[in-house]
């Protein structure tokens, strides 16, 4: 069979009669207690309270309301915004007012009758701390108190990284010179790497599993946290594996990652961007777009990538990706390679790096997400680090950019959104070839723009890709039976053989109807498990 048959959709079969078939509502959890170690609350208390006379104060006057105070409550509300709690302590009938200062140049005014509580919901345009201040104002003699809270935002911004390596087993670089152990774990050094700061919330790794001699996966999470039962990267006997992922960090800065076969493995971890609470890059998830194509000469020269060499790739300012961009988020196949080798992706201006993004075997097609900061020309280069040539295949997913609002909010465990295996899930049974299930994320998760995923594909019957995509119906539509059956995607999120377990991360985007879909572009059955890691909530 040819190489690269996974990339082209084959003849499609008729379409059903009811389209979406298998389609389900969002992971029945709520976003706040999913990303709980996000939403915190900020207190200060109303004995903290400054008390202060105004000009219209005496002696006398002043005891007249001694007991005024106000006490702060501030709680996460959404990755941008807060809620706000004042409780006014005042004698009876006394009308106070009370100023927010947000800390952000913003204020609100309130009007308190004797003892109240007020209640407040505040967006901050950019993340980061602030000090929410209080003052009210007793009307009637000019008494004022004052208190202060200091806060934090939820969300999390992108600040891309030159592509480094933190682990490689197989020379020592971030740990033992040694393979992980089977079962075992091995800790990765995140903040104070590089130019990786204290307080990153979250990192962005390209991790590749080598020299196996056993199948398995592998499986990243926060220092100090429980090891969740998902996996990042999945792997076989002999096979060398990459997977993008996006993994919390513990509070100590570092993640852990572990081996889950029943041999040793070699693991490499390359960073290519981090989330922290401060104001950085934004997040936009757009329908993915096909940038370049070494088959038919899209963004580049037709023909194969020649080894050892590379392309560049106007991204920023292109095709609907707006100049400016800090990184942009990525689909990268190889298809058709001569002989084993590995691509790098890069931002122009600098040298290639020594990280690999995808890793492949002669005659393969295998897909990749990758995250790779972009140029001050908008530009990103792809190198073919193999002797021999390939074709690549580009594809955008979204980009990273100050203009952005989507903010991350990583979970404290990963959420299952469907497992096509298991009897229990609504969208049980092997999905169809050529066929795909519907996700409505906009019921359970309104604000949200982007959603960061990883699927799987395994007992695959033949060759095929599985694509990942926003449907044009909405719920009521697929409700109410007039769903029309959407243009299938031409673009791969993962490639798959026969018998072969194949993970991918992806960046969701809702599009306009907040539902997302997934295909099976495949002409057999095959199981599909999709697991939720994060989200991007709008400002």
């Amino acid at each position: 069979m040819a190489a690269g048959v996974g990339l082209i959709p084959g003849v499609a079969q008729a379409e059903p009669v009811a389209p979406g078939k298998k389609g389900i509502s969002a992971p029945d959890v709520d976003p706040k207690q999913a990303a709980a170690e996000n939403f915190k609350t900020f207190k200060s208390s109303a004995e903290r309270s400054v008390r202060a006379s105004g000009d219209k104060a005496t002696a006398q006057s002043a005891a007249a309301n001694p007991n005024l105070a106000v006490g702060l409550s501030a709680s996460n509300w959404s990755a941008h915004s807060l809620k706000l709690t004042t409780a006014v302590t005042s004698d009876a009938n006394r009308y106070v007012d009370a100023v927010i200062d947000w800390g952000d140049g913003t204020t609100s005014n309130e009007t308190a009758y004797g003892s109240a509580t007020i209640t407040n919901v505040h967006n901050y345009a950019e993340l980061g701390a602030y000090n929410v201040t209080v003052t009210a104002t007793d009307r009637a003699d000019g008494t004022v108190v004052t208190n202060s809270v200091e806060i934090l935002t939820a969300g999390s911004d992108f600040t891309p990284h030159a592509p480094t390596r933190l682990l490689d087993t197989r020379s020592g670089i971030g740990g033992a010179k040694a393979k992980i152990a089977p079962y075992g774990t091995t800790r990765v050094q995140i903040a104070g790497r590089g130019s990786i700061p204290a307080g990153v919330t979250a990192v962005v790794l390209n991790l590749t599993v080598t020299n196996t001699t056993s199948g398995g996966h592998v499986t990243a999470f926060p220092s100090g946290a429980a090891r969740p039962i998902t996996s990042n990267v999945n792997f076989a006997p002999g096979q060398t594996v990459p997977n993008l992922s996006v993994v919390r960090v513990g509070a100590d800065g570092y993640v852990e990652l572990y081996n889950g076969g029943w041999n040793s493995i070699d693991l490499i971890a390359d960073v290519t961007g981090y989330f922290t609470r401060d104001a950085s890059s934004g997040y936009t998830p757009i329908t993915p777009v096909r940038f370049a194509d070494t088959r038919e000469g899209l963004g580049t020269s037709r023909g194969q990538l020649a080894g050892q060499s590379s392309f560049g790739l106007q991204v920023g300012g292109s095709r609907g990706v707006p100049a400016g961009i800090t990184a942009v988020a990525l689909n990268v196949t190889v298809t058709n390679p001569r002989e084993a080798g590995h691509l790098t992706a890069y931002p122009s201006g600098q040298a290639a790096p020594s990280a690999s993004n995808l890793n492949f075997t002669a005659g393969q097609t295998v897909a990749n997400s990758v995250i790779v900061p972009v140029g001050a020309d908008g530009r990103i280069n792809i190198r073919n680090g193999a002797w021999a040539g390939t074709d690549v295949v580009v594809d955008v997913v979204g980009y990273y950019s100050e203009a952005s609002e989507g903010a991350y909010l990583g979970f404290t465990q990963p959420a299952r959104v469907f497992d096509t295996r298991d009897p229990e899930d609504n969208v049980y049974g092997p999905l169809g070839g050529r066929d795909y299930i519907w996700v409505d994320f906009a019921s359970k998760w309104p604000d949200d723009i982007g959603y960061v995923l990883n699927t799987t594909a395994t007992n695959t019957a033949g060759p095929g890709f599985v694509a990942v995509a926003p449907d044009p119906n909405y719920r009521w539509q697929y409700d109410g039976g007039s769903a029309s059956w959407p243009a299938a995607p031409t673009s791969s999120t993962l490639n798959f053989t026969a018998g072969k377990t194949v993970p991918n991360l992806v960046q969701a985007s809702t599009g306009h109807t907040g539902i997302v879909d997934f295909w099976n572009q495949s002409d057999d059955d095959i199981d599909l498990i999709v697991d939720m890691f994060g989200y991007y909530d709008r400002n």
